[in-house]
């Protein structure tokens, strides 16, 4: 739709400029969510939000304050917490799709709202790994946890959002090395200069697609894993040993994701001309 846009336009008219194909086809910008049903949500969310004075900028620092808050709410006891944690990394992924759309509506996509955008999923991802580890050192519903025991166990969750960041920075670090060596963008569909699957790494990525427990370190997968213990360890009378378990476990394999995440793109084609 060319010139001026309407400031209450129909879902329809909307639909026509947010969702171009360059944003739908997107293989590895666009999350499983909203390519499955936020997309078909978001633009109604998107109609009420173009009729408000909010800016998509402002869209964004929703996004991020709700994208935060699922790591305290973590601290609630039971399963209320992750069911409350996942609520909000779905809400966070709605308003995710929503400032975009915002923007294009508007035409003021910017390097701002990026890099606004890029804040909000850090803190998500980091607020998650954070607090699984001071919900499994006792901080729960103001309890009284064993001091000596439960520092260890804040410790493991600031390791664990540590490499949830390291490991979400490498993709970052691919589009900076580019940018600096005066290379162009990588354009964003499927298999751009990919590990050779015919190598054991690119057979070993070829697995990772029916286990991809590297996805697991994504806000909204992470949210529903810790529903999902939450869930079956309902009733079980040492629920905080589980929850210890669970970020050690996730913890030590986020470093194991990441040393196959950094050695895939070294041996992929992503770093050359």
């Amino acid at each position: 739709m060319d010139g001026e846009r309407p400031s209450r336009p129909t879902v329809e008219q909307l639909r026509a400029v947010v969702h171009p194909p360059e944003v739908t086809d997107r293989a590895n910008a666009e999350h499983w969510t909203s390519a499955t049903y936020l997309r078909r949500v978001s633009v109604y969310v998107t109609a009420l939000l173009v009729r408000t004075p909010i800016s998509a900028n402002g869209v964004t620092v929703l996004m991020i304050i709700a994208g935060f808050l699922a790591g305290p709410a973590l601290l609630i006891p039971g399963i209320w917490g992750p069911l409350a944690a996942v609520l909000l990394t779905q809400l966070q992924m709605l308003l995710d799709c929503s400032d975009g759309e915002v923007a294009r509506w508007r035409r003021t996509s910017s390097p701002r709202g990026i890099f606004l955008d890029q804040i909000g999923h850090f803190a998500a991802e980091g607020s998650i790994g954070l607090f699984l580890g001071l919900r499994a050192a006792g901080f729960v519903g103001g309890a009284e946890p064993d001091l000596a025991r439960s520092w260890f166990f804040a410790f493991v969750g600031a390791v664990l959002m540590a490499g949830i960041w390291l490991n979400k920075s490498l993709n970052l670090m691919v589009v900076l090395a580019r940018v600096n060596a005066g290379l162009d963008k990588l354009p964003d569909v499927p298999g751009t200069r990919a590990v050779p699957p015919s190598s054991l790494l690119g057979k070993i990525r070829q697995g990772a697609r029916f286990i991809p427990f590297h996805r697991l370190y994504h806000s909204i997968e992470l949210s529903l894993l810790t529903l999902a213990v939450a869930v079956v360890t309902t009733g079980w009378t040492d629920r905080l040993a589980v929850d210890q378990l669970f970020v050690l476990v996730m913890a030590v394999a986020v470093w194991v994701v990441i040393a196959g995440h950094g050695a895939a793109i070294w041996l992929s084609r992503r770093l050359e001309p």
